[in-house]
C-alpha cells in the first residue's frame, strides 16, 4: 500500500483537528463551589464564600430615623436575572420595618463567570453561607428567606435536604415562594426532553435565545421589561448546559415541595406564562395543608414588578407580621384553576 501523499497529510491533520475541537465542544462547563480556603465574610457590598468567591450583594434597609428593623428577609433572584431584581421589594420592605439583603447568585449577575451554571449544590451551599452571614450580622432578629422562580427552587431544595457539611439547618422564620420554579422533566414533553437530551450531548455550549414566536409575557409592566433588555447584567442568550442544570434544579425543588416546612407562603399569578400550568397544578396538590398559597387575578410571572406589584408586597409585609391573619389583598381564598367552561386570563 502506498504511502500518504504530502498533500493528503495536511488535510487529514485538519480533519483530525477538526474532531478534537467537536469533542473538545461537546463538554458540559460548569462552576461548582471548590474546597474551602477562607472563613465566609458578608461586607458592605459582597457575600464572600468559603471556596473564595465573591458574590455581589445589595441590602436595603429602614433609615436610621426610620422604623427599626423588626425582620430581615434573605432575596434569591430567578434565572439569567440578579440581585437588582428586589430593588422595588427592598425599598418598600425597608420602609416597614425589613431589612432585605440580596446576591447575585454565582453565574449571574456581576459574578465573575456569567452564564456558566453552579450546580444546585453549589447554590444551595451559597445560600446556607449567605443566610449564616446574615444571621451574626443580625443576632436575635427573625431571618425570613424569599425566593422568585428559579430562588424560589433553590430555597425549596435547600429546606428539604440536609446541610451541606459545616452549616447547621437553615430553619428560617418564615419563607416565601413567588413563582416558584418547579417545573420538573416528567412535565417537560417528549419533544422537549428529547431536544434537550440531544443539545446537551452535542452542543452543550450553545447559547440560546427565546424565540419571539413563543410570546411568552412574564409581567404587564411593560417599562420594567424594557429595562431589564437594556440592562447588560441580565443574561439574554442561555447555554444549554445551563438550561440542563436549571431543569435538575426545578425537578429537585418539585420533588422537595410536600417537604416545605410552615409557616411559608406561596405566590402564583393567574395570568403565569413563564411555568407551565401543569407543574404549577401538580406542586399546589402536593403542598403541605399547614402552607399559605396566594394567587393573583392578574398576576404574571414577575409578581413583585407587575403593575399590581404593590398589592402583593403588602400582602408580604402583612404575612411576615402574621402568618395566621388573612392577606389585605385576599389572595389566599382565590384558586389557581377556575371553574370548568372558563379560560385563564392572558391564555
Amino acid at each position: 500500500m502506498a504511502p500518504p501523499s504530502r498533500a493528503g497529510r495536511p488535510r487529514a491533520r485538519i480533519a483530525l483537528l477538526a474532531a478534537l475541537l467537536l469533542a473538545a465542544g461537546c463538554s458540559a462547563t460548569f462552576q461548582p463551589r471548590g474546597p474551602m480556603v477562607r472563613a465566609p465574610d458578608l461586607t458592605a457590598e459582597r457575600i464572600v464564600t468559603p471556596d473564595g468567591v465573591a458574590l455581589p450583594m445589595r441590602l436595603w434597609a429602614p433609615e436610621p430615623d426610620g422604623p427599626p428593623i423588626r425582620a430581615v428577609v434573605l432575596a434569591l433572584h430567578g434565572f439569567n436575572d440578579y440581585s437588582n431584581a428586589f430593588e422595588g421589594t427592598g425599598r418598600f420592605f425597608a420602609a416597614h420595618g425589613l431589612a432585605t439583603y440580596a446576591y447575585d447568585q454565582r453565574g449571574f449577575g456581576a459574578h465573575d463567570r456569567p452564564g456558566i451554571w453552579p450546580t444546585a449544590d453549589t447554590l444551595v451551599a451559597d445560600l446556607h453561607t449567605a443566610a449564616a452571614l446574615v444571621r451574626r450580622r443580625h443576632p436575635g432578629l427573625p431571618l425570613y428567606l424569599l425566593g422568585e422562580s428559579m430562588g424560589g427552587a433553590v430555597i425549596l431544595s435547600a429546606l428539604a435536604g440536609p446541610p451541606p457539611p459545616g452549616f447547621e439547618p437553615l430553619e428560617p422564620a418564615g419563607t416565601i415562594l413567588s413563582a416558584p420554579a418547579v417545573w420538573d422533566r416528567d412535565s417537560m414533553t417528549t419533544l422537549q426532553r428529547a431536544a434537550l437530551w440531544v443539545s446537551y450531548r452535542t452542543v452543550p455550549w450553545l447559547r440560546l435565545t427565546a424565540p419571539r414566536e413563543l410570546k411568552i409575557k412574564p409581567s404587564d409592566n411593560i417599562e420594567m421589561l424594557r429595562g431589564l433588555s437594556r440592562d447588560p447584567l441580565v443574561i439574554k442568550g442561555t447555554r444549554v448546559d445551563a438550561v440542563e442544570g436549571l431543569v435538575r434544579l426545578m425537578s429537585r425543588a418539585a420533588a422537595a415541595v410536600p417537604r416545605l416546612p410552615a409557616p411559608a407562603l406561596v405566590l402564583y399569578g393567574r395570568n403565569e406564562q413563564v411555568i407551565p400550568r401543569a407543574p404549577i397544578e401538580k406542586a399546589l396538590a402536593a403542598m403541605p395543608r399547614r402552607v399559605h398559597v396566594a394567587v393573583y387575578d392578574q398576576g404574571y410571572h414577575m409578581l413583585m414588578r407587575d403593575l399590581q406589584g404593590e398589592t402583593v408586597l403588602r400582602d408580604m409585609v402583612s404575612w411576615i407580621g402574621d402568618p395566621s391573619a388573612p392577606l389585605p389583598s385576599g389572595a389566599h381564598r382565590q384558586p389557581f384553576s377556575e371553574p370548568a367552561g372558563t379560560e385563564m386570563a392572558g391564555r
